[in-house]
């Protein structure tokens, strides 16, 4: 255990205005799969960043 050194990832607060239908399939798609609205969109932003990056 002397090797275990936790860290915590730098993040940043930001905030964002979502248009009201969208919040609601943001929403209904995070409960599906049991992950919070933020890793939600946390993840699709990911997703559509490398998916980008592939077609430049």
């Amino acid at each position: 255990m002397n090797n275990f050194k936790p860290i915590k990832p730098e993040k940043s607060v930001i905030s964002i205005r979502i248009d009201n239908d969208l919040l609601k399939l943001i929403d209904e798609q995070s409960a599906k799969t049991d992950i919070s609205r933020n890793e939600f969109i946390v993840q699709c932003i990911e997703y559509a960043m490398k998916s980008l990056n592939n077609s430049l």
